[in-house]
């Protein structure tokens, strides 16, 4: 991005000038520019000072470096060009850059406000670690001639807007509705006033006009005409002015970038009526959370229900749940090991977890119940029940293992995506194959211990409430022997 109102002749030889410069570092098969055009996600803007280069790699397996460390390098040149800004997403699935992961947005009533408080909100976003590239969605105005029109001498003159304005846009942007035809070619004839007319700003108040009198009005005799700067984007958002703070999230979750934004933005003294949301990524990551998060609880929920149902017992599978926070310890401590944020896969691998670590304590509650059914002790049934599942347990938990570590230790193009999914659950059947085999019968022994203490209990206590409720005897039925 060069200054506004740079010609797009001068920034196709800056984007010349950054190809070369791309073009050098072995790692880059392609290069394709499209100057005067920006993308970013599925919106796309269109000026003179920008410039966009696709940057093609030679396949990962080919290269030593990963696309983080190029496009650091990239960067680190591209910083020696004076008088420009650059910035460097990687393409996503759509074929076009993909959006800042961090965009913070500020809305309220007044567009001064706004852009005053994204300002302040922008200097402390810098200050986060891992943020980079910090800038607003409103750029420095693009230079424009102002023409302000006194209507009343307008009239004067027997002139019109509609008659001032076509007649602008024909002497400034041109006119191509004539055509000149030679043979079967058709030819768009363009009539503007040249270039050297067009650019002095002075000259422009000799332009003339003809009423209806056939008098001939100059543009001067009734416009004031100065040069001056023109906003290059108005926002809003919910009908309410819109200011967008983007930053690249450099060596740090976007998550996390996040909570640290939030908790700094919360000390300012915004002005009155100034509010605050993310959007793009972060806000479709806290979405997506939620939703996450209810389909793990609805994935406990009915796993009870269905066990509930088999058992014929509200106890037992009670009992089976406490293995389900076993495996979230295994599952957070691997992503933290293997440096695997808590994406959308890694919470897809967890979920999965509920109905695989249940398999375990399912064994040893089913064992032990059959072997109490036969007329062994509590502590004789858990005995068995361990020494008898031990060895199905590590067999079909290993298999699962195993099964998975394809795709945790895969460096095929795109792996990263899905290896947090193998690698929750990796370390959550792992933490459970070995926890299972403890808190399960420490948890189903303590059951048993409330259950034998508790039926006692709630025996007493009906008795107690029935004898409070039946009437007391009269002194005739006391004599008669007819109390009960």
């Amino acid at each position: 991005e060069m200054k506004p109102g740079t010609k797009i002749e001068e920034t196709n030889l800056i984007s010349q000038q950054v190809e070369k410069i791309v073009g050098k570092i072995p790692e880059v098969a392609r290069i394709y520019a499209n100057v005067g055009v920006s993308n970013e996600g599925l919106i796309g803007s269109s000026s003179s000072n920008y410039s966009e280069v696709t940057v093609t790699l030679i396949p990962k397996n080919q290269r030593v470096r990963s696309t983080q460390e190029i496009k650091d390098e990239i960067e680190a040149k591209l910083r020696k060009l004076p008088g420009i800004k650059t910035r460097i997403n990687e393409v996503g699935i759509f074929g076009v850059a993909n959006e800042t992961p961090i965009q913070f947005l500020l809305t309220g009533p007044k567009y001064e406000d706004v852009i005053t408080a994204a300002k302040t909100v922008a200097n402390v976003i810098k200050t986060i670690p891992g943020t980079a590239d910090v800038r607003l969605s409103t750029a420095d105005g693009n230079p424009e001639t102002q023409i302000t029109i006194d209507r009343r001498k307008l009239l004067s003159y027997g002139l019109t807007l509609a008659e001032v304005g076509g007649a602008l846009r024909v002497a400034l942007t041109g006119d191509d509705e004539s055509k000149l035809r030679e043979g079967d070619t058709e030819y768009d004839i363009r009539v503007v006033l040249d270039q050297f007319d067009r650019s002095k700003t002075e000259d422009l108040g000799n332009i003339s006009f003809v009423n209806r009198k056939g008098q001939q009005i100059y543009l001067k005799q009734f416009a004031d005409i100065n040069r001056g700067t023109g906003p290059t984007k108005l926002s809003r958002t919910s009908r309410s002015a819109s200011v967008i703070i983007y930053s690249q999230a450099v060596g740090r979750p976007s998550g996390n970038i996040a909570q640290d934004i939030v908790k700094e933005v919360a000390k300012l003294d915004l002005p009155k009526g100034i509010t605050t949301a993310f959007q793009g990524q972060v806000k479709n990551q806290n979405e997506s959370m939620g939703d996450m998060m209810l389909a793990l609880f609805a994935g406990i929920l009915f796993t009870y229900m269905i066990m509930v149902a088999l058992y014929d017992s509200f106890i037992y599978p009670f009992i089976i749940l406490f293995s389900i926070p076993l495996a979230m310890i295994g599952a957070l401590l691997a992503l933290a090991m293997s440096l695997k944020a808590l994406s959308i896969f890694s919470m897809l691998g967890v979920i999965m977890l509920v109905g695989l670590v249940g398999k375990n304590a399912i064994l040893l509650v089913d064992r032990t119940n059959f072997v109490r059914s036969q007329g062994e002790s509590l502590h004789d049934a858990l005995i068995d029940a361990g020494k008898m599942r031990i060895r199905p347990i590590f067999m079909t938990t290993l298999t699962m293992i195993f099964g998975m570590l394809p795709i945790a230790l895969s460096t095929a193009d795109g792996a990263e995506w899905k290896s947090g999914l193998a690698w929750a659950l990796i370390g959550g059947l792992t933490s459970s194959l070995f926890l299972t085999l403890i808190v399960v019968p420490m948890v189903y022994t303590k059951v048993e211990e409330v259950k034998v203490a508790f039926v006692p209990f709630v025996k007493k206590l009906v008795g107690k409430v029935i004898k409070q409720k039946q009437p007391k005897p009269t002194p005739a039925e006391e004599d008669l022997g007819l109390s009960k």
